[in-house]
């Protein structure tokens, strides 16, 4: 069987046509003279395979349809085939053009369909996803493709045949004989890691690399790997269209993957490695050595940039000099300071350099300390007979010799829990115990004011309802020590904590563009969006895009199950629904590209850092994301919803969970679409770790000898906005009685804190140096309403509502003088 090409001109038209065409030419009286300035129509040669057998390639290819190619060859053994030797199947002539190509781009030039010949060579992979991976990027690990070998004798054929095309087109070099993946990397994947690029190459068909020359590389870059700009501008000068984002982005993964695919078929893994540098290098040096230099100038430079040295936060919340280094001339405002403690604590630290005397004065009072003072030693001294709740004095005088100087070190004040004293929140365990008799499941209670751990109660269960809304046969008693997801105080105590921190030290800049630090986040406006403007809510976001669901309200292509999609995503596809700066609209894509940000100025992900840079220094073990993953026990946390996500029934979609849902993060886009990991939800904590965290904010940043952000920094982002008083930098603030449901009527208007959707609720008040920490698992009980109208039956509780529970324990403290 023998295919004709379908566009042979002259034996398609009759006679009075050819007739009148060749009058037309005769009557035309022309010169031809050959210009040196011309070059071939075509400029690439570039390999796919049909995925389908031979009668649906043919069909596809010949029939009308859109698809064409010049060339077609068929393998042995496919029964669709109905020759008994193998032939070339010729469908388009190659002086014209063939829609094979698609959307593409190879070494400066686009759609390919203009300056290419294709052959398409029947070879059928197969694709195996996941249901959740529909949508994922063309090489992404979560899919399963099985590539067969190519039949030798197709091989042998479309070798002849290449070497047919090149006789004819001088123009395509080794460098242009490429893969339909190489072309088009992000929707591709043709002709598979089994294309035997190697005997192509070695049949003089194609580019290739020395190993020599990779071996020269491999032993430079296994010891320093270049980056991933450079890797990207190193891709570009081969030929690929690769943004050079510095970010190993869905496109830079996709283009690594074809490229491996190409040069590396056992190594194809997408990550910007020492290996992939080491052929890319190789094959730039043999063909293309005049871009190679720049690139190698560039490496070198990288091996000797250093990282912007970031000076460390401090191990004090006083570390003060004496003499002062550059005094007043107002003598009485020297060598003078504040600290904060607490009556009866508190320590100072007298790192002497050589002095061997001094006096040394707290509240006006003179301490006992050595006498003499030892040189480059260290001391340590007890204030607890001088110091007061809040602020206190020191003042340092006659540092001798003349000459010699000391450092005083005041730590940071911590929490000593005092629970003796109940009586006075009486009222608030009465009204919360009342509820639970009537149904809520339960709560724990925490409560610091000045240093002391003053209340940490528990009520009720932690596991009460099954999955089917009926009280559990094994309900589990709340305990003070269970910990609870905190829906979005996580925003605050893992994101807000991490950014004040970034701050503090000199990473970050709130008033920068967010593209300063995430390259990739242009167009449609993100370039003039503040990193401020999202801690503030006034982006233009919609409030939430549920990437979890194919039905989302922006389509099924924002539907994503990967994390390294959904950030993808939120970088580069989220529209605005507002303008800029125009009005606050709360928004966990906010927070989910603050969490992003994070993790691109620290290089960790997002629990990795906070958990070991901010909980851990503090000693905080039961603060973190995906506990269960690390070895938390189920029975230790606290259920939230009974029926997975489904609203009892009313909401459905794939994957969804439909047990009761405990240790897992119920927000269903950080649980399904960021891997449990997110800026917006995904904390686990207790009632004691989140004490101590309050602590650490009422002591304006450190605690004990951490010190995790600066006081200015906390000022920074708990000052109201001035287009309304209850923003801060991500902080909900009290402002004057304007959120009393969650601050309660008592509040000062310096309080700060938030609410999570679980049920929990944070208050910070440092004008009564007080904190209110109110967790529950509210949503962990039935569901009233229809399909559309309901509500979770815990949030009909005066404990599930905040405010009343807020509201007792400022009266408990103002109204009971032995607290």
């Amino acid at each position: 069987m023998t295919l004709y090409p379908a566009n042979v001109l002259f034996k398609q038209l009759g006679c009075a046509a050819i007739l009148t065409l060749l009058v037309s030419c005769s009557t035309l009286n022309y010169e031809f003279t050959r210009s040196e300035n011309y070059s071939h129509r075509v400029k690439f040669l570039v390999m796919h395979y049909t995925a389908i057998n031979y009668q649906q390639s043919k069909s596809a290819l010949v029939d009308k349809g859109g698809l064409s190619a010049h060339y077609l060859l068929p393998e042995s053994d496919d029964p669709s085939y109905p020759e008994s030797s193998l032939k070339v199947f010729q469908l388009v002539e190659e002086q014209h053009r063939a829609w094979h190509a698609g959307q593409s781009y190879w070494q400066g030039r686009e759609d390919l369909n203009d300056h290419s010949i294709g052959i398409e060579i029947v070879n059928v992979p197969k694709c195996y996803y996941p249901e959740h991976a529909e949508l994922a990027m063309e090489n992404d690990a979560s899919k399963l493709c099985l590539f067969p070998d190519y039949d030798a004798k197709q091989i042998d054929l479309l070798i002849e045949l290449s070497k047919d095309i090149l006789a004819r087109n001088p123009d395509i070099g080794p460098t242009q004989v490429v893969g339909h993946s190489d072309i088009a990397a992000t929707r591709k994947n043709d002709p598979g890691p089994r294309f035997p690029w190697y005997q192509l190459y070695k049949a003089g068909i194609g580019a290739w690399y020395d190993s020599d020359t990779v071996d020269k590389y491999w032993q430079k870059f296994s010891v320093s790997v270049p980056t991933i700009n450079l890797m990207q501008i190193a891709l570009q000068n081969y030929g690929y269209h690769v943004p050079a984002t510095n970010q190993l982005d869905l496109h830079t993964l996709d283009t690594l993957s074809a490229f491996q695919m190409h040069f590396l078929p056992a190594h194809v893994t997408g990550n910007p490695d020492a290996r992939t540098a080491a052929v890319l290098f190789a094959l730039l040096e043999k063909y293309f050595p005049d871009k190679l230099d720049k690139l190698l100038v560039e490496y070198e430079q990288q091996q000797m940039t250093v990282d912007k040295i970031v000076a460390p936060l401090a191990n004090a919340q006083v570390i003060a000099r004496f003499p002062e280094l550059k005094p007043s001339t107002r003598q009485l405002v020297n060598n003078r300071g504040t600290f904060k403690a607490y009556q009866g604590r508190g320590t100072v630290m007298i790192e002497n350099d050589n002095a061997t005397s001094a006096d040394i004065y707290i509240n006006g009072e003179k301490i006992n300390i050595a006498s003499p003072l030892s040189a480059a030693r260290t001391y340590q001294y007890s204030l607890a007979k001088r110091t007061r709740n809040g602020l206190n004095t020191y003042k340092v005088d006659n540092v001798l010799p003349e000459g010699a100087s000391l450092t005083l070190r005041f730590p940071y004040p911590t929490l000593i829990t005092d629970t003796r004293d109940q009586q006075p929140f009486k009222a608030v365990d009465e009204l919360i115990n009342q509820e639970v008799a009537a149904g809520f499941p339960g709560a724990v209670l925490a409560v610091v004011k000045e240093g002391r751990l003053i209340k940490l109660s528990h009520y009720g269960d932690a596991y009460k309802y099954a999955s089917d809304g009926r009280v559990a046969n094994n309900p589990k008693k709340m305990r003070s020590d269970t910990l609870f997801d905190i829906a979005s105080n996580a925003k605050m105590f893992a994101t807000n904590l991490a950014l004040m921190k970034l701050v503090s030290e000199g990473k970050l800049d709130v008033e920068k563009p967010l593209f300063y630090y995430l390259p990739e986040y242009r167009g449609s406006g993100r370039e003039q969006r503040l990193v401020k403007d999202l801690l503030t809510h006034r982006a233009g976001y919609p409030a939430v895009v549920d990437f979890h669901r194919k039905d989302n309200h922006l389509g099924e292509a924002f539907f994503s199950h990967s994390s390294l999609r959904t950030k993808n995503l939120l970088l580069t596809g989220v529209p605005f629904i507002a303008g800029r700066d125009i009005q606050h609209r709360y928004s966990d894509i906010d927070y989910m590209l603050l969490g992003i940000l994070i993790e691109r100025i620290t290089g960790l992900p997002l629990d990795v850092y906070v958990e070991g840079q901010i909980y851990q220094p503090l000693g905080l073990t039961n603060t973190l994301y995906n506990p269960l993953q690390k070895g938390v026990a189920r029975d230790a946390i606290a259920a939230t919803e009974l029926a997975g996500n489904s609203r009892d029934g009313r909401v459905t979609f794939s994957n969804m969970r439909s047990h009761v849902i405990q240790g897992q993060v119920h927000d269903e886009k950080a649980f399904h679409s960021l891997a449990g990991v997110a800026g917006h939800a995904g904390l686990f904590s207790n009632g004691a770790d989140m004490s101590v965290l309050a602590q650490l904010l009422l002591n304006r940043g450190g605690y004990g000898e951490q010190q995790i952000f600066t006081p200015q920094v906390l000022e920074q982002f708990i000052k109201p906005q001035a287009s309304d008083e209850t923003y801060g930098l991500g902080w909900r603030r009290a402002g004057h009685h304007a959120r009393k449901w969650h601050f309660g009527p008592y509040a000062s208007a310096q309080a700060y804190g938030h609410t999570g959707w679980t049920g929990t609720v944070t208050v910070i008040d440092p004008a009564y140096d007080l904190a209110i920490i109110l967790l529950t698992n509210a949503r962990h009980t039935p569901i009233e309403g229809d399909e559309t109208n309901y509500e979770f039956i815990g949030k009909q509780f005066e404990t599930g509502q905040y405010g009343s529970i807020i509201s007792l324990v400022y009266e408990a403290i103002f109204n009971h003088k032995s607290i």
